[in-house]
């Protein structure tokens, strides 16, 4: 899977021991790719910086910098003997705020993240600071599951038939190239799923109309047929990458599926037991403040494996550098 050239590790409690150390170290070695390992500090909020009467707050921070770049400094250590080229850095303030703004100032094209996972009633991988990484950071965001695989047996790919959408095609080309791309280095199962439905089908039905049930079924079955015949035609086009037709080596599996993309697409990777699923969010480029789409939004939440996000060509997080 060769397309990064800067790679963002974010630092957890288990670094060298967590799949996304691993996939960072054999993605940076694949890529011959810069690899920094980042940690945070944030800052202590007023009210609690009245209760810190021992140490003033700047030299509580400069504690607090000084302990993580000595933990990270001996990964990088210990890292440079499999040949990566990887630095540290520690930022301090709210983590996903310091994240994307070094992003942007620095051209990363990976951020690579163990879920934090969320607290509350509701099951959920993915906590706040993966869910604002995902809807703001410009640059595909990796979030991996805590005990995940370090290999990916079944990635699922979902992607969008949007004409009105005009950078859907464009992301659709990323989230096929980089699923293929992977299923090919990992011999990983992969699944490609469009989820429709169609619009106006409760009105055809209408008895207003004047339609016959045969004659909307008909109708439902063109539109259904041109789906799979457009999905088919997608990924023989972006099967193929610089010379090699990668769909005879990893031979995807389509699915056409009519219903609500969040349930079909969480449903597609719980039926296969998927270990990555790669999708996009979609919405209008070049607005500032732009947020992943509701429908992506409702995807992630419903998931219970590893997910990789990829914006659409123009994306303007934000967040600023």
């Amino acid at each position: 899977m060769k397309r990064f050239s800067k790679i963002l590790l974010i630092a957890d409690s288990a670094l060298e021991k967590s799949a996304a150390f691993k996939r960072a170290v054999d993605l940076a070695k694949t890529n011959q790719a810069a690899l920094t390992v980042i940690d945070t500090v944030r800052e202590i909020q007023g009210d609690m910086q009245m209760a810190i009467v021992a140490l003033p707050y700047d030299e509580l921070t400069k504690i607090a910098v000084a302990e993580k770049s000595a933990k990270l400094e001996k990964v990088v250590t210990a890292s440079r003997e499999l040949g990566v080229d990887m630095s540290a850095d520690v930022l301090i303030g709210k983590p996903f705020l310091e994240i994307i703004k070094k992003v942007v100032r620095e051209n990363y094209d990976l951020v690579i993240k163990t879920e934090n996972q969320k607290s509350g009633l509701k099951k959920s991988i993915f906590g706040s600071t993966d869910m604002n990484l995902m809807r703001k950071c410009p640059c595909p965001v990796w979030i991996t599951k805590s005990n995940g695989e370090t290999s990916y047996r079944c990635i699922v790919a979902a992607v969008d038939n949007d004409p009105e959408e005009p950078v859907t095609s464009e992301l659709n080309q990323q989230i096929l190239e980089m699923s293929f791309s992977l299923a090919l280095s990992e011999s990983s199962d992969l699944h490609i799923v469009n989820a429709w439905y169609f619009e106006y089908e409760s009105y055809l039905r209408s008895p207003h109309i004047g339609l016959s049930e045969d004659e909307v079924d008909e109708i439902v079955e063109g539109e259904f047929a041109a789906r799979k015949a457009w999905l088919k035609q997608v990924v023989e086009k972006y099967g193929v990458t610089k010379g090699t037709d990668q769909i005879k080596y990893v031979e995807p599996v389509l699915h056409v599926v009519k219903g609500e993309p969040s349930a079909t697409v969480a449903g597609i990777a719980a039926e296969f037991g998927a270990d990555l699923v790669v999708m996009g969010s979609v919405g209008r480029t070049g607005i500032s403040g732009f947020f992943m789409g509701n429908t992506a939004e409702d995807i992630v939440a419903q998931l219970e494996c590893s997910i990789l996000t990829v914006k659409p060509p123009g994306f303007e997080s934000p967040v600023a550098g």
